[in-house]
Formats: structure tokens, C-alpha cells, sequence
């Protein structure tokens, strides 16, 4: 969980704007955009929304916006983000929301109707084909993911850091530099034609693709025949049992995710 625990993201979602960039190793920066991110849901998000189906789970929810505007549109919906800054801004804009990793154990494991990996958090991990894996684990039978992905063909595995434009200290007493320390951590980028070659042979089968405000999605429908190796008798036992982890509604009657 450490990286995105970091002050430059925690200071961004505080402050509501960057600059704040994903660094590669070789100095390369991929601008986060988290002016977006912190405001409302915009044409683009709602392109996504509308196709959702039964509860979503939003991996990666970040500052929330993406949660809340689910219930405000009364789905149950709920966010998972490994930043404890980002899990409580997105409690106050009245989703909800956990501070989990999506290899963490999940409530309602096999029983979500929409899984969404937005701005690009299809890179989560490093490892896209494992993240369909853990993905495909989450999913009600037949249920749909909805990834945003990088809007050319890329498919590309890196380790980048958190870098808000300031040089981190060189602990050796040297000068200070951007890449200092080992926080470090496997990010992957992935256009929607990589993505789709990863997922056929897995069971899942593309139903949708479209482009909005320069933005670029796909929608995977996990067939219900296929079931992982970790869709075993053990995990099936254990439904019941992460079920019960479901946030219930508030005092207030927002709906959260049930089961």
C-alpha cells in the first residue's frame, strides 16, 4: 500500500489539483490528472456509468467521484483504494469506500455485477493479465468489467514512482534527486487491442469499445462457463463469509454496496 501512501498524492487530493506524475526510471513522467479526478463526474465518466450493471465495485476509486455519482443514481457501489486520503475524501463526497489493495480479500467476492479499472488503473500491478485474473475472481457469472485504457496500442510494463515535480533528498549526502529512495513500484500501460488480446484467451469476451472526450474504454463480459483456479470449493465456502463485509446502508438511507 505504501506508494500511493505517500505525501505528493495525499497533498494532491488535499489540495485538489497537482502537478503530480507517475516517474519512470529513465525520467519519463505520465501526468495524473487529479483536478479531474477531484471533481465531479464528467461526460466521459458517465459514458462508463450508464453500462454499468447490478453493484459495482471501483477499483482504484481514488478521491471518489466516480462512486458517488453511482449512488447518487441509486446503485449500490462501492470503492476500494489503497490510499487512506483518498478513501476519506471519497466518504465525505458520500460514496463509500474502503482502504483495501484488489489482492486483498474482498466483501462479495463473485457476486459484483460491474467491476470498473478507470483511469488507468488497468496498470495496477504491473501485470494486466493477472489483474484480469483477480478481476474474473470478483464477478458475479457473466458479469462486466469496464476498463479506461491507454488511447494508443501500448502494452508496456514499467516501475515508475509518485513525483510531484520536487527532487526527493539523496540520503548519501549528495545532491538532491528526483528518483532517490525505493519507492519504486510495477505500473503497466495498456491500449484497448492489447487489452483484448490479453483477455480472449482467459474467457472473456469484448462487447463494447468506444472513445469519449479523447478518453478511451472497453467493456469484457467474463463468460460464465469459465471459472479460475482460485474460483475453488475453499473460496466457494468462504462467500458467505465475505459477504457479511458489505458496508449496509447509512443512517441517512444512502444505499451502499449490499448484498
Amino acid at each position: 500500500m505504501a506508494p500511493w501512501s505517500t505525501d505528493p498524492y495525499a497533498n494532491a487530493l488535499r489540495n485538489g489539483h497537482g502537478p503530480l506524475f507517475l516517474r519512470r526510471t529513465d525520467g519519463w513522467l505520465l501526468p495524473l490528472d487529479v483536478e479531474r479526478w477531484c471533481a465531479g463526474a464528467d461526460a466521459a465518466d458517465l459514458s462508463a456509468l450508464l453500462r454499468c450493471e447490478g453493484p459495482v465495485l471501483d477499483i482504484g476509486c481514488g478521491p471518489g467521484r466516480l462512486v458517488a455519482e453511482l449512488a447518487a443514481r441509486g446503485h449500490r457501489a462501492l470503492g476500494i483504494d489503497v490510499s487512506e486520503a483518498a478513501v476519506a475524501h471519497t466518504l465525505r463526497t458520500g460514496g463509500s469506500a474502503l482502504r483495501r489493495s484488489v489482492f486483498d480479500p474482498l466483501p462479495g467476492e463473485g457476486r459484483w455485477g460491474t467491476v470498473l479499472l478507470a483511469d488507468g488503473n488497468i496498470g495496477i500491478g504491473g501485470d494486466p493479465r493477472s489483474l484480469l485474473r483477480r478481476t474474473a475472481d470478483l464477478l458475479a457469472p457473466g458479469g462486466l468489467l469496464i476498463a479506461e485504457t491507454a488511447p494508443m496500442d501500448i502494452d508496456e510494463r514499467v516501475r515508475v514512482r509518485l513525483y510531484d515535480g520536487r527532487p526527493a533528498p539523496d540520503t548519501t549526502g549528495g545532491p538532491d534527486r528526483a528518483d532517490a529512495g525505493d519507492d519504486h513500484f510495477p505500473w503497466a500501460r495498456i491500449g484497448a487491442p492489447a487489452l483484448i488480446r490479453h483477455a480472449r484467451p482467459n474467457g472473456w469476451r469484448p462487447v463494447d469499445q468506444w472513445t469519449a472526450d479523447g478518453r478511451t474504454f472497453v467493456a469484457l463480459r467474463r463468460d460464465r462457463r469459465v471459472r479460475t483456479v482460485s474460483q475453488s470449493a475453499d473460496t466457494a465456502k468462504s462467500a458467505a463469509v465475505i459477504s457479511s463485509q458489505f458496508p449496509r446502508k447509512t443512517s441517512s438511507g444512502s444505499p451502499l454496496a449490499g448484498s
